[in-house]
């Protein structure tokens, strides 16, 4: 078998350049809460796949329901032979989306492809082009998303020319003073000096910034937005592809704001792991393309299937919804010691919506300026010592945290003094109050 460092040689060899990984950890087997590389060495992962394994690594009923598909066939394109797996799930997820409207559901394969069929569904269904996003919101890395996705570097950067009629309103931010009010501002500043609101087909937006920072989309602006919508005929689209299947203490984050979301995209949480995604919306918009306009090769494969409906049974039957609050509270309450035991200022905002739970590094010498090296440290530092910790934000100063919902309450604790060694062997925590813990 190779080393670790022999596939991090090939890989500089063989994968471009432009695929990046945040650690340098090759995986040889994990198990819920646990990963272990090539040698053996021991992990506690707080990434979770990008908040994709929602239910643990390789939870036995997930692993069980994939094991009995791949029995029985593995594909044959829904757009050939229909199996019921694909029409169960999509039935599940009409009942699951938050209002009251019928609704309908297609399954593809990846989050971007979900947020690309969103916007054709939009755009088939209103005869209108243009869409608004948000600033520091991610969608994608194909065409339509990057132009949606409200970040440059590393995800637009020379990659242009991006689709037209896409303009971006700011989302709200709190410490650069943009307010719920100016957000919804800059909506009619677009209205006013870039497109008619009569060519606008949708809006779209994350309840939970994922790439941009976990900034946290209020419910004033949530219903400012369904209403700013009904006012002008546009579509609301809410992003659910990372806050999705219990990360925020619900199956879909925007239902705390007791709207009805026109269009949903969902993805990583869904399936536990295998490649799935899915757009729902209203059955009238669903409808509006074409017989063959949407669908895929690929799109909503049995095996997928299969897997992302063990993953909604174990939601409900473990309490995975509860189990994330729960998570979130302990992981809060621990950062919002760890910042009152800091060096001033080094550690900043703490920002939570159930387990999506976020951390901001700042520099110490310029209090509130983003500090990406010091992030890099600690996400290497932590590795060093036995945890998987990822970072996102515009400037790349903000640690994310996404374990399974599934994790032990040992494994959960073990992360959380990894992180507070690794915080102090960066000599972040004062040095009397890091020795008496």
């Amino acid at each position: 078998m190779k080393t670790s460092n022999e596939v991090l040689a090939a890989r500089a060899e063989a994968v471009a350049r432009g695929v990046s990984h945040v650690t340098s950890v090759v995986c040889d087997r994990a198990q819920n809460a646990e990963i272990w590389d090539l040698e053996g060495r021991r992990y506690i992962d707080f990434a979770a796949g990008i908040a994709v394994c929602n239910t643990g690594h390789n939870h036995p009923d997930v692993k069980a329901a994939v094991i009995g598909q791949l029995d029985r066939f593995t594909h044959t394109s829904f757009n050939v032979a229909m199996y019921p797996q694909y029409v169960e799930l999509a039935q599940r997820l009409n009942a699951l989306v938050p209002g009251s409207s019928p609704r309908k559901t297609i399954l593809v394969s990846t989050g971007a492809e979900a947020v690309e069929n969103a916007v054709k569904v939009a755009r088939v269904a209103t005869g209108r082009s243009a869409v608004i996003a948000f600033s520091a919101g991610f969608h994608g890395r194909t065409m339509m998303t990057m132009a949606l996705t409200g970040k440059v570097t590393p995800y637009k950067a020379g990659f242009g020319p991006f689709p037209a009629e896409v303009f971006h309103a700011r989302f709200p931010d709190e410490t650069v003073g943009i307010t719920v009010e100016d957000s919804i501002a800059s909506i009619h500043d677009i209205f006013h000096e870039d497109v008619d609101p009569a060519r606008v087909a949708a809006i779209i937006i994350e309840p939970v910034q994922g790439e941009g920072g976990f900034n946290i989309a209020s419910v004033e602006l949530l219903q400012a937005l369904r209403k700013l919508c009904d006012d002008h005929g546009i579509l609301l689209i809410i992003d659910e592809i990372q806050t999705g299947f219990g990360r925020t203490g619900a199956y879909f984050a925007h239902a705390r704001a007791g709207i009805e979301a026109d269009i949903i995209t969902m993805a990583k949480g869904i399936a536990g792991g295998y490649p799935l995604a899915a757009v729902t919306g209203r059955a009238d918009l669903m409808d509006a393309s074409p017989i063959g306009g949407l669908g895929g090769t690929y799109a909503g494969s049995p095996v997928a299937c299969a897997a992302a409906l063990a993953v909604l049974d174990v939601i409900e039957r473990e309490g995975l919804c509860a189990r994330a609050e729960a998570i979130g509270q302990t992981i809060e309450a621990r950062l919002i010691d760890l910042r009152q035991r800091s060096r001033k200022g080094v550690i900043g905002d703490i920002r939570r919506l159930g387990a999506m739970v976020a951390m901001e590094l700042c520099s110490a010498e310029a209090p509130h300026a983003a500090d990406a090296a010091l992030t890099r440290a600690l996400i290497a530092e932590a590795q060093k010592q036995g945890l998987i910790l990822i970072s996102c934000g515009t400037k790349g100063n903000v640690l994310r945290f996404l374990m399974p919902l599934t994790i032990p309450d040992a494994h959960l604790e073990e992360g959380l003094a990894i992180l507070e060694q690794s915080l102090a062997t960066l000599d972040v925590l004062t040095p009397r109050l890091a020795n008496a813990s």
